[in-house]
């Protein structure tokens, strides 16, 4: 596994020990980057882009997504992770990088995390999530907690996007978040949503 872009790129990143984790594939990780750079969501409409971003890595693993963030100049990232041995990868990655800063780690969980975002006021422009994809509860709670706050947490031309398996298709909307695109790529999927009320 290795940073794909940017400052950081063909850096090697680790997994977290001890832990049946299953990181976003290089390949599939590029797509996304490759997605979100373009800004091109499909249907004429188009996205944030990565730099200058603030990014959101929920469920983060070993981090792999929000450090390419970083990596492509992202002006800020939070990462949520409650595994602590998955918290403790994302941590050593970031240290092997030397990222000392532009970044955050809720070790209690997304919940926690994106309670947080809202409570403070923070307006996101990309929002990942890759929960275990057999976890539906997760992408269901997660993603209806964006859509029911999605006028109060989402920037104007954000996107959420969700990795799943293929075969287990997500709805196409959330509250206000709508699904614009799906990308399929071997058994995994990238769901793009937005705002229909921005």
């Amino acid at each position: 596994m290795r940073v794909i872009g940017g400052e950081y790129r063909s850096r090697v990143l680790q997994a977290p020990r001890g832990l049946a984790t299953r990181p976003t594939s290089d390949r599939l990780r590029e797509t996304l980057f490759n997605v979100l750079g373009a800004g091109a969501l499909g249907a004429g409409l188009r996205g944030p882009g990565v730099e200058g971003t603030r990014f959101v890595d929920l469920y983060a693993g070993s981090g792999a997504v929000g450090i390419e963030a970083i990596s492509r100049g992202a002006e800020f990232v939070w990462f949520a992770e409650k595994a602590p041995a998955a918290a403790a990868a994302v941590r050593a990655n970031l240290a092997a990088l030397k990222i000392a800063g532009g970044f955050a780690l809720e070790d209690r969980g997304t919940a926690k995390l994106l309670a947080g975002l809202l409570e403070k006021g923070r307006v996101l422009d990309v929002v990942f999530l890759d929960p275990p994809y057999e976890a539906a509860e997760e992408y269901a709670a997660t993603l209806e907690f964006l859509g029911r706050h999605a006028q109060a947490l989402l920037g104007e031309g954000a996107v959420v996007v969700a990795e799943h398996a293929r075969k287990r298709p997500l709805e196409p909307r959330y509250g206000s978040l709508e699904r614009l695109r799906v990308l399929e790529q071997g058994d995994a999927a990238l769901s793009f949503f937005k705002c229909s009320e921005s």
